[in-house]
């Protein structure tokens, strides 16, 4: 199966300083077993076949994304060697469960996994839009006190998440995660949403998949971009 992501979105200073920046995919791996592990604690860790369901999950999902069971095997062998999943192995289990480390990698409380979480899986979101989305992980009182858990992950070190600049005609700010890297957070601010792929994250099926929706991105900018310069065109006739 080819692992596609519909709006897909980099190297910078890595989120751990033994940890180099994460792919899309392993971003959403990790995400997706840490929603799972408040939402579904009865199914948690989870099987290779549940990770993919909840991967290519269509709802609360911003890229939808078709991962092959292959490629998130893959996945998670990578972040196991980062120490930020653990394959468990229960006597008499006939298959191994997965779960992740990100509350232990990076000394979070629910509350600020939480609202990582819900970057991970749903892109740039105001803290307005985080309360009302983290709600079944963690239930917030008040925007500030979203507010507060983003700064705690804003003032890590390094960070995990950034503040954006105010976008023209808004008055909230977004904010994103930098489990990617600074590049991919500019790529994903500027509209240009192609997942930048780590060398080994896919195969060449997968790569050209993802080179091709870059294409059709960038043709969708520039029919965008020649709409506009007309229109300016036809202030001054």
């Amino acid at each position: 199966m080819t692992d596609v992501a519909n709006n897909p979105a980099g190297n910078a200073p890595a989120p751990d300083a033994q940890t180099d920046t994460l792919d899309p995919f392993e971003i959403r791996v990790l995400a997706v077993l840490a929603e799972k592990e408040a939402l579904t604690p009865d199914n948690y860790p989870m099987s290779l076949n549940a990770l993919t369901n909840g991967c290519n999950q269509l709802s609360s999902r911003d890229p939808v994304m078709q991962i092959s069971e292959d490629t998130v095997a893959d996945v998670l062998a990578r972040l196991t060697e980062r120490r930020l999943v653990n394959a468990v192995t229960a006597a008499g289990a006939r298959v191994t469960k997965y779960e992740h480390r990100m509350r232990i990698k990076w000394s979070l409380e629910q509350e600020k996994l939480a609202v990582l979480t819900i970057l991970m899986l749903r892109g740039h979101q105001t803290a307005g839009e985080i309360r009302t989305r983290t709600g079944r992980l963690h239930e917030f009182k008040s925007v500030a006190d979203v507010e507060n858990a983003l700064q705690f992950l804003i003032d890590k070190y390094p960070p995990v998440v950034a503040k954006l600049a105010l976008a023209p005609g808004t008055k909230e700010p977004r904010y994103g995660q930098l489990l990617g890297g600074e590049i991919q957070l500019a790529r994903e601010e500027a509209g240009y949403g192609t997942a930048s792929l780590a060398p080994g994250g896919a195969s060449r099926g997968d790569r050209v998949a993802q080179l091709e929706l870059e294409v059709q991105q960038l043709r969708a900018d520039y029919a965008a971009l020649a709409e506009q310069f007309e229109q300016f065109k036809r202030q001054f006739e």
